[in-house]
Parts: C-alpha cells; sequence; structure tokens
C-alpha cells in the first residue's frame, strides 16, 4: 500500500513537471520525469509500467506521419519494448513464470509462430526489415501476452486492462467526432479525423468495435455499481456513434457477425458444430462462385456519405476503388505464395514485393508500386505470402484455437464473472478476427495490445478460473 502511495505522489509530480516544460515550451525535456516515471514504476510496482503503455497506447503518435523515416509509434512501442527486456530479465534472474502457461496449447501455438517467423526471417527476401517486424512482434507479444496472463489471476487487473484502453479512446473518439461534426460529417474527412491517433478510419472502427461488448455487459451486470453501469452504458452508446461515423464498411460486417455469434452462445451449440455449418456453406458459395461473382458485379454503388449507399457499397467489386484494391492486394498476395509456398517472402517484406505481381487488369486508382498504402489488408491471406503455407496456418490455428478457447470458457465456467469475461473478450476478438479477412493492423500497437491481450486474458481464465 505505501509504494502505491509512492507510486501515485510522484505521478502526480510527473504530470505537474511534465506541464511545466511545456508552458516554457521546453518540451524535449519532458522525457525527463517520464525516465524517471518508468524507473519508479519498475522499482516499486512492475505491472504499473505495463498498464502504462496500455494506457498511452490510443494516445500515441505515429512518428512516419511527420516524415521521419520510422513508422515507431510513440511513446508506445518504446515503453513496450522496455518492458519486454525488463520482464525477460526479471524472468532469468527470479524464474516465477508458471509452467501451466507455457504447457497451454494456446502459448505452444504462440511460441511456434515466433519461431517460425524468426526461420522465414533467416529465409526471407530483405532479413533486415524481417528481423526488425519480428521485434517489433516480439515487443507486443511478450509484455501483453505471456506477462499479462500471470497479472490476470486477479480479476480487478482485468478490468484495469480494458479501462485503461478505453478511457484513452474515449478521448480520441471525442477529438475526431468532434473534428467530423465541424467538418460538417464530410465522407472524406471521415477517413482521417482520428490523425494523428490512428493511421486510418478502419483501424480507428475496428478498435473500438473490440470494446463494445465489454461496455455493452458492464452496463447490465448487476454486480457493477451503478456509476460504472452508467459509465459504461454511456461509452457503449458513443463508441457505437463512432463506428457509424468511422465509414469503415468492414466493421459494419464484424459487429453482425459478432452479435450472431452472442445468439449461438445463448442458445449453445457447439463450436464444432458452427465450424462444419461454416465449412459446408463455405463449400456451396464456391461451388456458385461464377454466379455470385456475376451478381456482385452488377453492383455499381461506390461509398459515399449516405449510410445506406455507403454500406450497399461492400459488396461492389467493380467500380469501388476500395473493394477493387483489396482484390488486387489479395491477387498479388496469392501470386507472391504461389512462386515460394513454404516460406514465403519474410515477414514484412509484402509491401515491399508485391508490385511486380500486381496483374494489369486488376489495377485501379488508387494503386501503387511503392508499397505505401497499406499492405495485404486481410490477416490470412497476408501471412502465407510472407511466411508460406507453415505461417499461414499456424495463425489460422491460433485463431480458431482462441475461439473454441472462448467457447469452452462460456459453456463451462462455474462463476458468473468468468462468464461475463469470456463471452464479453470473445465477441471482443470475434470482431477483430472478422475484420482480418479485409484488413490486417497486428503489425501496429494500437491492434496488437487489445489482441494479444485478450488471448491472455482467456488462457488466464482457462488456468487459474475456469472451475
Amino acid at each position: 500500500m505505501r509504494n502505491e502511495k509512492t507510486v501515485s505522489f510522484l505521478a502526480v509530480l510527473f504530470l505537474i513537471a511534465n506541464q511545466l516544460f511545456i508552458w516554457l515550451d521546453l518540451i524535449w525535456l519532458s522525457i525527463v520525469p517520464l525516465l524517471l516515471l518508468i524507473t519508479i514504476f519498475f522499482l516499486f510496482a512492475y505491472d504499473k509500467l505495463l498498464f502504462l503503455c496500455v494506457f498511452v497506447t490510443p494516445l500515441s503518435i505515429t512518428l512516419s506521419q511527420f516524415d521521419i523515416g520510422t513508422s515507431l509509434s510513440v511513446p508506445s512501442e518504446p515503453l513496450l519494448l522496455f518492458t519486454s527486456l525488463l520482464f525477460l530479465s526479471n524472468q532469468l534472474y527470479k524464474s516465477t513464470f508458471d509452467l501451466k502457461i507455457i504447457k497451454h496449447p494456446l502459448t505452444i501455438l504462440i511460441i511456434i509462430h515466433l519461431l517460425w517467423l524468426f526461420i522465414t526471417s533467416i529465409t526471407s527476401e530483405i532479413p533486415f526489415v524481417s528481423f526488425k517486424y519480428l521485434i517489433s512482434r516480439l515487443w507486443f507479444v511478450v509484455p501483453c501476452y505471456f506477462f499479462t496472463i500471470q497479472l490476470f489471476k486477479d480479476y480487478k487487473k482485468i478490468y484495469t486492462f480494458h479501462w485503461l484502453y478505453i478511457i484513452p479512446l474515449s478521448l480520441v473518439v471525442l477529438f475526431s467526432t468532434t473534428r467530423l461534426w465541424m467538418s460538417g460529417f464530410n465522407d472524406d474527412f471521415s477517413q482521417s479525423a482520428m490523425t494523428p491517433f490512428y493511421p486510418s478510419h478502419t483501424s480507428y472502427g475496428a478498435i473500438i468495435a473490440m470494446f463494445l461488448p465489454f461496455l455493452a455487459f458492464s452496463s447490465i451486470r448487476k454486480y457493477n455499481t451503478p456509476w460504472v453501469r452508467w459509465i459504461s452504458g454511456f461509452l457503449f452508446l458513443f463508441f457505437c456513434l463512432a463506428t457509424i461515423l468511422s465509414y469503415s464498411r468492414a466493421v459494419w460486417v464484424s459487429i453482425p457477425a459478432a452479435i450472431l455469434l452472442y445468439f449461438i452462445l445463448i442458445i449453445k451449440i457447439r463450436f464444432r458444430t458452427v465450424i462444419s455449418i461454416l465449412l459446408l456453406l463455405f463449400a456451396l458459395l464456391y461451388s456458385m462462385k461464377s454466379e455470385i461473382i456475376i451478381e456482385l458485379q452488377k453492383n455499381k454503388q461506390d461509398s459515399s456519405e449516405e449510410l445506406v449507399e455507403n454500406f450497399q457499397s461492400i459488396s461492389n467489386i467493380s467500380t469501388d476503388d476500395s473493394n477493387t484494391e483489396r482484390l488486387n492486394r489479395w491477387t498479388a498476395a496469392i501470386s507472391m505464395f504461389k512462386e515460394r509456398p513454404i516460406y514465403g517472402w519474410g515477414p514484412g517484406t509484402y509491401q515491399f514485393q508485391y508490385a511486380p505481381f500486381q496483374n494489369s487488369k486488376n489495377i485501379t486508382l488508387i494503386s501503387t508500386n511503392s508499397g505505401d498504402l497499406g499492405n495485404a489488408h486481410s490477416e490470412y491471406i497476408g501471412p502465407f505470402a510472407e511466411t508460406g503455407i507453415i505461417g499461414g496456418l499456424i495463425f489460422i490455428t491460433i485463431a480458431l484455437y482462441a475461439i473454441a478457447l472462448g467457447f469452452s470458457l462460456v459453456y463451462n465456467a462455474n462463476n458468473e464473472r468468468v462468464r461475463f469475461l469470456a463471452i464479453s473478450t470473445l465477441l471482443g476478438i470475434s470482431t477483430y478476427l472478422i475484420h482480418g479477412f479485409l484488413n490486417n493492423y497486428l503489425d501496429t500497437d494500437k491492434a496488437a495490445i487489445p489482441f494479444w491481450g485478450f488471448l491472455a486474458i482467456l488462457v488466464s481464465l482457462d488456468i487459474y478460473k475456469k472451475r
């Protein structure tokens, strides 16, 4: 308790010193109290350092926006790297890591994923890029998965994790919504209203959607205090409005899919039954692919400021540049995979290698050969191009096992709080996994922290709380 009071007092001093330096126009000196605060967190409250990373992530800014020549997000990524090094050194010194975590199937899959990234970085077309990608993946996974699992033995720290991301995210939502309102809700401006905090409206909408289930359930759970329910309900409605105003069609698809999953959980359909139905549906649609493509090509509705028209444009694969460019990126990724099916071209190299694989008939008005307008636009197709068939299947297995684990926790948990956390986490991560068919953001801190954190919640509940 005494240590916590000390940390709180020094944190207040940090805020005062930081504001003083800004007022005196000595912005660079503000890094001094930040470094002191990090050191204090390490000495007195190690877990607070991780929570500081979570809190600053929604407010962090990517340096590439200022033509500095790096895509580093500050201050979140330097803090995550520092936290990772401290955690690893602490484990080497004390060796307090719970072996149950290492033996868990999802942890084993994640370790295999990291090992395969290392192997394919060696065989990469551009090893420097791939190893840099691997290092950034490590400073996301080590603190946000391996470290947090043990922290989440305590229920309160799972809630803390959520709220420390939601509170600054709500400030970004307020900031972008205000800017969008001042622009007259202009459709074009909606794609950049959240900058410099989020790189695009799609990543902004995807992250908001991940926290909607937690807010929704927090607003109706009787064991929460009235003020928590009121705040959760207000933020839920505010975030719903933000997803609409994000004009992100991928998010508009993922939320109804998550609602459908919720009803599946209510009537307790087994996970393997759901997978069987999805496989049969996929086989049916694949057998009718020619007819489906012909029907989709009849849709000429482009994205617009009108919500209904924007929603109708989701299936426009003829004239909507955003949709046709996705098809172009996916086709290029598949061609890259066919040329190097085992090891791929190397983690993080897609954007530097895909240009020659673009087919002239797929080129759109927004196509580029410089690789500066995003990646493969898919969390599932991209890994096949970059890490081959093994890397692609590993990530798909991680996604499927996470969903299966969520089903098991929801159906078998004997505690209401465990069931609440399991269902809100499962629905939250499902919105991203569905969104991942159309976009990929796990190489950014904004998406990586909640994604790996949510996986840690599921594993922690499974090991420590299920029974």
